[in-house]
This record gives C-alpha cells, sequence and structure tokens, in this order.
C-alpha cells in the first residue's frame, strides 16, 4: 500500500498522485482550476530555504504553494 501524507511532505524531486483536496471555498476552486483535482500527478521542485513557499509541476505549469494552503492536498506515492 502506498503511504498517504499532506502534500508539503514530498521531497525534493518526488512525484505523487493527488487523492483529497480538503480546501473549501474559493481556494478550493484556485487549486483545481491550477489542476490540482483528485488523480493528477503533482512533483515537488524546491522548497524554499524556511520551507514556506513550496514549488511544484502540476500538468506541465510550476506553481508556489504556501505550506498552509498545501496541507490541505492529500496525496499518495511510492
Amino acid at each position: 500500500m502506498s503511504p498517504i501524507s499532506p502534500l508539503p511532505q514530498l521531497s525534493e524531486g518526488q512525484q505523487a498522485k493527488v487523492t483529497a483536496l480538503l480546501s473549501t471555498g474559493s481556494m478550493r476552486r484556485r487549486l483545481q482550476d491550477l489542476g490540482i483535482v483528485r488523480g493528477s500527478t503533482i512533483e515537488c521542485l524546491h522548497k524554499g530555504p524556511s520551507g514556506d513557499p513550496i514549488a511544484y509541476k502540476i500538468k506541465g505549469t510550476i506553481i508556489a504553494l504556501r505550506q498552509e494552503d498545501a496541507n490541505n492536498i492529500i496525496v499518495t506515492y511510492s
């Protein structure tokens, strides 16, 4: 069975599949518009010196998310 964890737990270079999006309201819609939906693959590219923000690649686009927002994205990885 693959581990399930919040998105910020990924190491740089590690990929995972989105299994759940716990955000609500406008933040949920914004994340979905960026392609963060169940089943999509997301890769951790770079973590800032303090760990915030974190750069991710999803569907060919690089985005930066604050940890508080990324913690609402649950992923499965191997």
